[in-house]
């Protein structure tokens, strides 16, 4: 019998020739990955507007455009320029540095694109609420403020426009949904956080302070736009709604004064009258105790 012919030793398989796999993804990769320039350029502005008003809030000076009695500095007086003890603007610097890295890196471009959109909405939403509320609480606007919701704005926009053509799952109904749930979710906390819903129940010792300050014919006079009045307020906390307080702008802002607070020759906010002495500043508990003579110690709880 015939022995089966042998393959020559040199004979190779009829195809071609493995690609390096890695060496090709990788430079795919490389270009999925190239920094996206202009959302990089819009947060490099938002981080030199926010490390300029945190640089001012920490040294004590007053930002441009913010001379005292404008609509900035009224702002930059009020509640809501800090949260948790910190500058909000050192929290929107955060945020504009985090977009920076997104925009700079990321394992993918569809992973890039859901955390930039993810950050843009959550910053422009808190951006509009605090331009909004501000507008409406102090009937002003900041223009660092403006301008930071410009430039969030911006960057949602050119977020928008690069979103992945056939991007799995993202649909913009069910998408939009998600990522605008988390931005009213944010407002709402900020919200509870700055109005003081959350604080903590009525102080017996301010109530009695509160108390006995109206009994004893002392007056407080404020606005409810007036920023000072406000960490007044603060100060009582739940209680201050016992104050003998006095307002002298019922239509807001820009209104005519109270005639109740004209004929008491009021000229700025917050002003107390004790006994037959004016105090136009804010005044700690501790000091309007002693003022009135009431026993803060006698109160303590």
């Amino acid at each position: 019998m015939g022995r089966g012919r042998r393959k020559p030793a040199h004979a190779k398989p009829l195809h071609a020739q493995p690609v390096n796999a890695k060496s090709a993804s990788g430079s795919s990769a490389t270009a999925r990955l190239r920094p996206d320039g202009v959302v990089l350029g819009l947060a490099g502005l938002g981080l030199l507007i926010t490390a300029y008003l945190t640089g001012s809030a920490w040294i004590g000076r007053v930002p441009a455009f913010c001379a005292e009695g404008t609509g900035c500095a009224l702002v930059q007086q009020s509640q809501w320029s800090s949260l948790l003890g910190l500058p909000i603007a050192l929290w929107g610097f955060l945020l504009f540095a985090l977009i920076a890295v997104f925009a700079y890196q990321a394992s993918s471009r569809l992973k890039r694109w859901r955390r930039l959109w993810v950050v843009a909405v959550f910053g422009a939403s808190i951006s509009l609420y605090l331009n909004a509320v501000v507008g409406f609480a102090l009937g002003s606007y900041c223009v660092w403020g403006l301008l930071l919701l410009a430039t969030l704005s911006a960057i949602l926009f050119a977020v928008w426009l690069r979103r992945p053509v056939s991007a799995p799952g993202m649909g913009w109904t069910p998408w939009l949904l998600r990522s605008g749930s988390l931005g009213l979710v944010a407002v709402l906390a900020l919200h509870l956080y700055a109005s003081d819903l959350l604080s903590r129940p009525e102080s017996p010792r301010l109530a009695a302070l509160a108390t006995h300050l109206e009994a004893s014919g002392a007056r407080y006079y404020g606005a409810s736009w007036c920023p000072a009045c406000q960490n007044q307020h603060r100060i009582f906390g739940a209680a201050w709604e016992r104050l003998p307080y006095v307002e002298c702008s019922p239509r807001g802002r820009g209104t005519p004064m109270a005639a109740v607070c004209a004929n008491a020759g009021i000229t700025s906010y917050p002003t107390w009258i004790i006994g037959n002495r004016r105090y136009e500043e804010v005044i700690s508990a501790e000091e309007l105790a002693l003022l009135s003579g009431f026993d803060w110690e006698g109160h303590r709880r």
